[in-house]
C-alpha cells in the first residue's frame, strides 16, 4: 500500500518532476536514540567491491538531490492535533464517524501503529498546525480517535510533498476514486469547486489533466448542481449516486417541473425528519428519487379550481376561478346554479378577495 502511494505522487508529478522516497534512515522518530554501532566486520575484496558501488550509487543519488533533479519525499510522525485537512479534499470529515473507520481502526491497533503514510505539506501563517493533509483524510481522523481513547502515543504517519493546489487535488481525487466511502455528490461537488479554482471553468482542461472523459465529468458537474433542498430529500447525501441523480438533475432545467420538485422534495424532507424520530426507516433513495421525478406529472393532472362561490339560496357551485396569474384570471361561471346576477357578482367579489388574500389575486 506504501508503494501505491508513492506511485499516485509519481504520478501525478511525472509532467514535473520525479519524486524519490526516501529512505529509512529519513524517519523521525520522537526521542529515539541511536543505538552503538556493531564491530565492523572484516571486509572481502567482494564485500569492498559492493560497498564501492554502494557508495557510488549513493553519491549518485545525492548528487541528482543536489542538483534538483529529484526531491526527496520525507515521512514523519506528527500529532495529528498539529495537522489540518485541506479544503480541497471531496471527503466530508466532519461525517466521519467510529462506524465508519471502524475497520481501520481495528487495523491500526493489530499492526501497532499506522502503516500507510498519509500524504501532506507545509503550512504557514497557522500557529496551530504546521502541516494539512491532502490524502489520507480517515487515517488521520482514526489516530486522533486513537489518541482520545487509550492510544495517547499514537502517531499520524505523513508523507511530505510540496505540491500545488492543483497537483494536490489530482493526488486527493486520485485517491478518493478507490474509496467506497466517497460518494458520488461529495466527489462531484468537489469537482464543481475544483473547476472554478484550478482550471477556469474550463471543462476540456479539467477533464484532460485528471484523465475523465468529458461527458463523465459533464454529468458529475450537473449533479454537483442540485439544490440542498432537494438533496435533503433523501434520508442522507450519500444516497445521491451519479447514474440515477442524473435525470433528476436534468428535470429542474424545467422551470414549472422544478417547483413541483421542490415542493415534493420539502414534503419528503419533512416525512424523513419525522420517520428519523419516531424510530423509524427512512425511505429509500430508489422510492425518494421516484416521488420526485413523479412530481411534475401529477402538476399536470386535472386539478380543481382555485377559488370557488357556491349560492347560499340554492347550493349549487355558482362561480369558479380556473387559474390566476400575471396576465389575468379565467372565471367560470356555472350554469344552472339558480343564481341572478346579483348573485354572481356576489361570488366573484368573494372568490377574487380569497385569492388576494391567499397572494393569488389578479393585480390591475
Amino acid at each position: 500500500m506504501a508503494r501505491k502511494q508513492s506511485d499516485y505522487l509519481a504520478a501525478l508529478l511525472a509532467d514535473d518532476e520525479p519524486i524519490e522516497k526516501s529512505s529509512k534512515d529519513d524517519l523521525i522518530q520522537a526521542e529515539s536514540q541511536t543505538p552503538a554501532a556493531p564491530p565492523a566486520p572484516v571486509e572481502t575484496p567482494r564485500a569492498e567491491r559492493l560497498r564501492g558501488t554502494t557508495l557510488l550509487g549513493r553519491e549518485s543519488a545525492l548528487a541528482r538531490v543536489a542538483s534538483g533533479e529529484v526531491r526527496q519525499v520525507t515521512q514523519l510522525l506528527l500529532n495529528p492535533e498539529r495537522v489540518r485537512i485541506w479544503p480541497g479534499n471531496a471527503r466530508s470529515y466532519e461525517h466521519l464517524t467510529e462506524e465508519s473507520c471502524r475497520e481501520l481502526i481495528d487495523s491500526i491497533v493489530a499492526e501497532g501503529g499506522q502503516k500507510v503514510p498519509a500524504v501532506v505539506r507545509r503550512v504557514e501563517g497557522d500557529p496551530e498546525h504546521d502541516y494539512e493533509v491532502i490524502a489520507g483524510t480517515r487515517r488521520h481522523w482514526s489516530i486522533a480517535w486513537l489518541r482520545r481513547h487509550s492510544y495517547p502515543d499514537m502517531m499520524f504517519v505523513a508523507q511530505v510533498a510540496q505540491l500545488d493546489d492543483e497537483a494536490a487535488f489530482r493526488l486527493a481525487d486520485l485517491e478518493n476514486r478507490a474509496r467506497k466511502d466517497v460518494s458520488d455528490l461529495e466527489r462531484a461537488r468537489n469537482y464543481a469547486q475544483a473547476l472554478k479554482d484550478h482550471y477556469g471553468n474550463h471543462q476540456t482542461r479539467m477533464a484532460e489533466r485528471l484523465r475523465l472523459s468529458k461527458g463523465w465529468l459533464s454529468k458529475m458537474l450537473k449533479v454537483a448542481a442540485l439544490p440542498d433542498d432537494v438533496v435533503a430529500a433523501f434520508a442522507s447525501p450519500a444516497d445521491v449516486q451519479l447514474k440515477p441523480a442524473y435525470p433528476l438533475a436534468q428535470a429542474l432545467d424545467d422551470r414549472g417541473a422544478a417547483q413541483a420538485i421542490h415542493r415534493e422534495a420539502r414534503a419528503l424532507a419533512r416525512l424523513q425528519d419525522a420517520r428519523r424520530k419516531a424510530g423509524d426507516a427512512t425511505l429509500p433513495a430508489a422510492e425518494v428519487l421516484q416521488r420526485l421525478l413523479a412530481a411534475p406529472i401529477g402538476d399536470k393532472r386535472p386539478a380543481g379550481p382555485l377559488a370557488e362561490w357556491v349560492n347560499p339560496r340554492t347550493q349549487r357551485a355558482a362561480v369558479s376561478v380556473l387559474s390566476s396569474n400575471r396576465q389575468g384570471a379565467t372565471v367560470r361561471l356555472h350554469a344552472g346554479s339558480g343564481s341572478n346576477t346579483e348573485d354572481l357578482l356576489n361570488g366573484i367579489r368573494d372568490v377574487l378577495e380569497r385569492l388576494a388574500a391567499d397572494g393569488k389575486g389578479v393585480q390591475a
